[in-house]
C-alpha cells in the first residue's frame, strides 16, 4: 500500500494554503498524542535547544518579545514562538529576533510536509494547523540552529502542542477568564490547565496572580520540586513614570535592581511583564550557567529601550492619531484602557471595536466605557467575528444610543471615528485620537490598512 504523500509548496502562498487546509485553531482536540507523533518522526528537534516557555491569558507576546530582546542582548541566538500572529502568518516564527522571510518559510513547511501525512494516517485525528506550525517552529529553531527557543503558548498549557518541550523556566503571565468554552469558566480551572507548563526542576516565574490561581500554581511547583519566582516578593516594578514614546521603570529582578529604564511601550501592564522578562532571563541565565550576578544595566537598557510589540498601544497614524491594541477580553481591555489614560492626553478617544463571536462583549466594551467618549462598532473579516450590528445591541447597553455609531467595513468605520474625534475636539491643547480593539484580527486588519510599522 502506498504511504500518503504531501505535495512540497513552491511559494508562500501555497505553504500558506497547505496549512490553513487543516484543522483550524479553534477546532481542538485536546491530546499530546500528534505532536508526539509529528515531532519523533522529525527527530525531537525541540530537545536541540533550551527553551523559556510561556503561558497566561495576556501579555505573553509582549513578554515573549522582552525575553529574546534580552537574551539577544547577551549573544544568544534565539528561536521565537509566538501566536496568533497579527499580520502575516511568518509572525509566528522567528529567527533571531526576524520572522521568517517567505523563503525561509516555504523551506521550513517543506521540511516537515512528508511527515504530516504519516501522522494523519496513523492517529484518530488529523494534525491541525497549529500542531504542523509547532511542529515546523521547532524543526527550523534546530536547523538554524538556536541557542534558545521562546515559545508562547497557543492556548491553555498541559494539552497545548508546545507543551512537547521540557523549558528550563516556565512562565505564566497574569490569567483571568479567556476561551472558557475550552479552557473552564473560572481563573481557578484555568490556571490548573496552565500550570501544566511547570516541569520538574525548573524555575518557574509567576506574574501577579489573584490568591486562588497563585495557589494552584504553587502546588504544581510543589509537586513537580520546581522553584519559584513571584513577581512582588522575588522580583518587581519598583517605580515607573510615563514618558514620550513609553515610560521610565526601575525593576528589582531576581539578581539585583536596575535603574531609570527607558521601557518603549505603554502602561503599567507592560512595566510588569518587563519585570517578569527579566527575571525569566536572570533565572534562565542561572539555570544554564550557574551565574548569580546582575545582567548588566547596559544590557537592560539596550534591550527595553528599542522593544517594539505590533498591535499593543501602536501608534500607526496621527492627525488624528490612531492607536491599535489587541485586548480581546475584559482582562486586557482594562489593562489597555489604564495604559491610555496614564500614557496620553487625548481627548476625545473614539473606540473602533470588532470582536469575536466566542467572546465577552459586554466584559470588554464595559471595561473601555469610562475611557472612550464614542464607540463605532464594526467586524473584521473573518467567520468568527461578530456581526456588527448583534455587537452594536451590547454596546448600546453598555454606552448608550447617542454613543454608539455602526459601520461594519472595517476601513470605513476608522475612517468615521477619525472624523468624530477631529470634530468633537474641544480642547485647543489636546487633540482626539481613535483606539482600534477588540480582537487579534481587527487589529491586525486595521495595521494593513493603516500601513502598520514593525
Amino acid at each position: 500500500m502506498n504511504e500518503p504523500v504531501a505535495r512540497p509548496a513552491e511559494t508562500f502562498d501555497e505553504a500558506e494554503d497547505a496549512l490553513l487546509s487543516r484543522w483550524p485553531e479553534t477546532r481542538l482536540e485536546p491530546s499530546l498524542d500528534r505532536i508526539r507523533a509529528f515531532t519523533e518522526l522529525l527527530g525531537d528537534p525541540q530537545h536541540a535547544y533550551r527553551s523559556i516557555h510561556l503561558t497566561g491569558t495576556n501579555g505573553k507576546t509582549s513578554t515573549s518579545r522582552m525575553i529574546d530582546a534580552l537574551l539577544r542582548a547577551l549573544d544568544l541566538r534565539t528561536g521565537r514562538f509566538t501566536s496568533p500572529h497579527v499580520e502575516k502568518m511568518s509572525e509566528r516564527i522567528s529567527v533571531d529576533g526576524e520572522p521568517l522571510d517567505d523563503e525561509a518559510f516555504v523551506r521550513a513547511y517543506n521540511d516537515v510536509a512528508p511527515y504530516m501525512p504519516l501522522v494523519d494516517a496513523a492517529e484518530a485525528h488529523p494534525l491541525s494547523f497549529f500542531e504542523a506550525v509547532v511542529g515546523m517552529a521547532y524543526a527550523a529553531f534546530a536547523d538554524a540552529p538556536v541557542d534558545v527557543a521562546v515559545v508562547e503558548v497557543g492556548m491553555g498549557g498541559s494539552w497545548d502542542a508546545t507543551n512537547v518541550i521540557d523549558a528550563d523556566v516556565a512562565v505564566v503571565t497574569p490569567i483571568a477568564v479567556d476561551h472558557a468554552n475550552y479552557l473552564g469558566g473560572t481563573a481557578v480551572e484555568i490556571a490548573r490547565e496552565k500550570a501544566g507548563i511547570i516541569k520538574p526542576g525548573a524555575v518557574a516565574v509567576l506574574a501577579q496572580q489573584s490568591a486562588d490561581v497563585a495557589a494552584v500554581l504553587l502546588e504544581r511547583a510543589a509537586e513537580v520540586g520546581a522553584t519559584v519566582a513571584r513577581e512582588g516578593l522575588e522580583f518587581g516594578v519598583v517605580t515607573r513614570a510615563a514618558a514620550v514614546g513609553g515610560q521610565v521603570v526601575t525593576l528589582q529582578g531576581l539578581r539585583g535592581r536596575y535603574d531609570d529604564v527607558f521601557l518603549s511601550l505603554y502602561g503599567a501592564h507592560q512595566a510588569q511583564n518587563a519585570a517578569t522578562a527579566l527575571a525569566a532571563v536572570e533565572a534562565f541565565v542561572g539555570a544554564r550557567d550557574g551565574h548569580s550576578e546582575p545582567l548588566g544595566d547596559d544590557i537592560v537598557r539596550g534591550a527595553f529601550g528599542e522593544i517594539t510589540s505590533p498591535g499593543r498601544l501602536e501608534v500607526v497614524r496621527r492627525s488624528p492619531t490612531v492607536l491599535l491594541d489587541a485586548a480581546h477580553n475584559p482582562h486586557g481591555a482594562e489593562a489597555a484602557a489604564a495604559a491610555l489614560d496614564d500614557s496620553f492626553q487625548f481627548d476625545p478617544v473614539v473606540g473602533v471595536i470588532g470582536v469575536m463571536a466566542d467572546k465577552d462583549a459586554e466584559g470588554l466594551l464595559a471595561a473601555f466605557e469610562p475611557h472612550l467618549a464614542q464607540v463605532v462598532v464594526t467586524q473584521n473579516s473573518t467567520e468568527r467575528a461578530m456581526p456588527a450590528d448583534q455587537l452594536a445591541v451590547v454596546a448600546r447597553e453598555v454606552f448608550g444610543e447617542d454613543r454608539v455609531s455602526v459601520v461594519p467595513l472595517l476601513g470605513d468605520a476608522i475612517d468615521a471615528a477619525a472624523a468624530l474625534a477631529e470634530s468633537e475636539s474641544t480642547d485647543a491643547l489636546s487633540s482626539g485620537a481613535v483606539l482600534v480593539t477588540g480582537s487579534v484580527v481587527t487589529v491586525g486588519e486595521a495595521r494593513v490598512l493603516l500601513g502598520g510599522r514593525k
